[in-house]
């Protein structure tokens, strides 16, 4: 397993995670120290308007609406682009700003990840870059600089929340199961843009449809319609109105999570949300099925190690290196995942790599479901009857539950399942009982 020593200390405590400069991973090995990325912009105010949009999602609780101190993306370089990633603070939206190749004219992109304050001094001379001016930007140890003929700022590496981490890996597992289901162009995207409602407003639920004239918000299902609650929570890219392109939507009829994708010159602005105003990703619990597998954790360090110069996750080939099959790399890039170690890519279809301080005791300490239902397979507590498995409760005097399946799904008889559904996660005991049979629930 590869072992990685981070350029300036990294401290995980109970709240947050304070990041120092991940070392970089590049085809040459490792660099210790990494300036992971400077050039001028190609797009001056895409670029400032995108990181702006980056502030005020973090910066937004849009749940029971009410503005925060905030602002602070995690950035990271993969060698040819580079990505800035935050949360609202209510945690129920996503918000990622890819800035592609065609971003920059001149610079130097390597590898690396850092987390910084977009504070008021960097806000302030983002909002006054034009069309027309220099804008030039270096990420490295120091932190964030954006530097114009005028002035220079420069954003020191912060905290970041410990929830993030989590949100990270149930983002992505999410994001993982979506499906584009429609793209319009840059006339119809700047339309549904600027009829977005101001975050101050309340949560409208609706079902997203293109056609001939638009994209339009249907009150009931509509085929090839995409569940949406909440479409104030995609308020913040009304800073980028001018500059779409284009857009995809990503998701279901059905209500779930769901993505907007919008194209913007040299970049992109991916903004997720969970499937009520009130749900944060840091609780989705997307992750704990893969998560129960018996080998999973040494699975995890196995394919970490082949990861290590790979900025593009390529599965099959991990499969073939590791000796491993698809089901059981895919539950290690879960455990990955879980670690804040990987994302996925909505436009490329892809997991991509991210560099956080690595801690084995993560995975158990953010998913106590997890832990209760390895315990209860460690009492004996999960039973096999005839149509199905008796969990014993632990409480005395409180009743057993009972775990069948249902059209392949397993189901559970104990209040949390019968409030949730499958909708965050598998509970407790049906998890013990796929920890039991090592059958995926």
């Amino acid at each position: 397993m590869t072992t990685r020593t981070f350029a300036q200390a990294s401290h995980l405590g109970e709240d947050g995670l304070t990041l120092g400069l991940a070392p970089a991973l590049t085809p040459a090995g490792l660099v210790a120290d990494p300036s992971f990325f400077h050039g001028f912009a190609a797009h001056p105010q895409v670029l400032a308007r995108g990181l702006l949009t980056l502030a005020d999602v973090t910066a937004t609780r849009y749940f029971q609406y009410t503005p925060t101190t905030q602002r602070d993306p995690v950035l990271t370089a993969h060698g040819d682009r580079l990505r800035a990633e935050c949360f609202s603070a209510c945690n129920s939206v996503y918000a990622r700003l890819d800035l592609l190749p065609d971003a920059f004219d001149s610079g130097e992109a390597s590898h690396g990840t850092t987390n910084v304050d977009i504070g008021l001094a960097t806000r302030t001379a983002l909002s006054r870059v034009s069309r027309e001016r220099l804008l030039h930007l270096d990420v490295g140890s120091g932190g964030l600089s954006v530097s114009s003929p005028q002035e220079t700022v420069v954003e020191r590496p912060v905290e970041m929340p410990g929830r993030w981490v989590r949100a990270l890996g149930n983002v992505a597992e999410l994001h993982h199961g979506l499906a584009p289901a429609f793209t319009v162009g840059a006339a119809h995207a700047r339309a549904f843009v600027a009829a977005l409602p101001a975050a101050t407003a309340t949560g409208r639920a609706g079902w997203l449809v293109a056609g001939p004239t638009g994209v339009r918000v249907a009150a009931r299902p509509t085929r090839g319609g995409v569940h949406v609650a909440g479409l104030h929570r995609l308020s913040a890219a009304k800073r980028l109105l001018t500059h779409v392109t284009g857009m995809t939507v990503h998701g279901g009829a059905e209500p779930g999570p769901a993505a907007v994708e919008l194209a913007l010159p040299g970049a992109r602005l991916v903004l997720g949300i969970t499937d009520e105003a009130w749900r944060g990703h840091s609780g989705e619990g997307s992750l704990l099925a893969a998560l129960a597998g018996a080998s999973v954790v040494e699975d995890a360090d196995l394919v970490a190690a082949l990861l290590a110069f790979e900025p593009v996750v390529d599965v099959p080939r991990l499969t073939r290196e590791s000796a491993l099959d698809d089901a059981r790399v895919r539950a290690a890039l879960a455990v990955l995942a879980a670690d804040g170690r990987i994302g996925w890519d909505l436009h490329d279809a892809a997991w991509f790599h991210r560099e956080l301080p690595h801690d084995p005791a993560r995975v158990e300490k953010d998913n106590p479901r997890l832990v209760g239902a390895r315990r209860l397979v460690a009492d004996g507590a999960v039973v096999r009857v005839a149509d199905g498995w008796t969990v014993r409760s632990r409480t005395p005097g409180s009743p057993d539950h009972h775990v069948a399946r249902d059209g392949g799904v397993a189901r559970c008889t104990c209040p949390w399942f019968l409030a949730h559904g499958t909708g965050r996660g598998p509970c407790a005991h049906v998890l013990a009982v796929q920890i039991l049979t090592e059958d995926p629930a």
